[in-house]
């Protein structure tokens, strides 16, 4: 409200004195936004301006944070009440960061919250885009990366011919229908080989005697403590039985969020098909 107020007060004088800069008024129309978690980063730090970011997620500038380079220099605060209320947003982003309490707390205090849906495709991504955007008067923004999510789908789509193509992390798990990864390989033009709808554990014996033609890793690029690094996934007679059958390994960072760079990993896939 006070954004809205300013920037039309700046239009009011512009009209008594003469032109005003256009990024003036824009800026002055920036709500200041807050993201609670490593997703919810993703979509401000695409969509806000810089100067309007008053709080991002302590993992906004890990390894799996797609744009983690944008998060260089940006404050980190923690998911709690007293860090919200320091930072002053006008608009508090969150997908799984914080729970019901904390946003009905910040939600009486006036700030505005937004949820994110966990996307499931790429009509979920859109959604989350376009719900981010006009919270931030970033209606223009949101469009041209949309533009460019659907140009990436543009150029995936068919690659693949049909093919099928199976999902491995290195925890052992694959995905199956409603999830990210398989609207992505469906948007390369492929079949999903693993029928199990959401994220499930790998048949890993049935691989290892029966390879699939076509193996698109995940997270492979990441070393993670615990099971990750010794994990079924990373099992040597697996790697014996997959060698050369691997045709594209996604990094972390484009896989864990459902955002618009999962068409980057659809184009990625589409080019290894080709």
């Amino acid at each position: 409200m006070r954004a809205a107020l300013l920037a039309g007060l700046i239009v009011g004088l512009a009209i008594a004195a003469g032109p005003v800069d256009a990024q003036t008024v824009a800026q002055a129309a920036a709500r200041r936004v807050m993201s609670l978690d490593s997703c919810a980063d993703q979509y401000v730090l695409a969509l806000a301006s810089r100067q309007a970011i008053v709080g991002i997620s302590p993992r906004a500038d890990g390894p799996d944070s797609f744009l983690r380079t944008r998060a260089a220099g940006l404050p980190q605060r923690r998911t709690t009440l007293e860090a919200v209320l320091g930072a002053r947003p006008e608009v508090v982003v969150r997908q799984w960061g914080g729970d019901a309490r904390l946003m009905a707390a910040i939600s009486r205090r006036g700030v505005q919250t937004v949820s994110l849906g966990d996307a499931v495709d790429f009509d979920g991504v859109r959604a989350n885009v376009r719900q981010v955007a006009v919270a931030l008067n970033r209606q223009a923004e949101g469009e041209a990366l949309l533009a460019r999510m659907d140009a990436d789908l543009a150029r995936a789509a068919g690659a693949g011919r049909g093919r099928s193509a199976f999902y491995l992390t290195p925890g052992g798990y694959t995905a199956g229908p409603n999830t990210m990864i398989d609207a992505m390989l469906r948007a390369a033009g492929f079949t999903n080989a693993s029928p199990q709808p959401y994220f499930s554990p790998a048949p890993l014996e049935h691989l290892v005697l029966n390879p699939p033609k076509a193996v698109v890793l995940g997270f492979f690029d990441l070393t993670r403590a615990g099971a990750d690094r010794w994990g079924p996934g990373r099992h040597e007679a697996l790697r014996k039985a997959t060698r050369g059958r691997v045709i594209a390994s996604l990094p972390g960072a484009m896989l864990g969020c459902s955002a618009w760079f999962a068409a980057d990993g659809a184009r990625v896939l589409a080019e290894a098909a080709r």
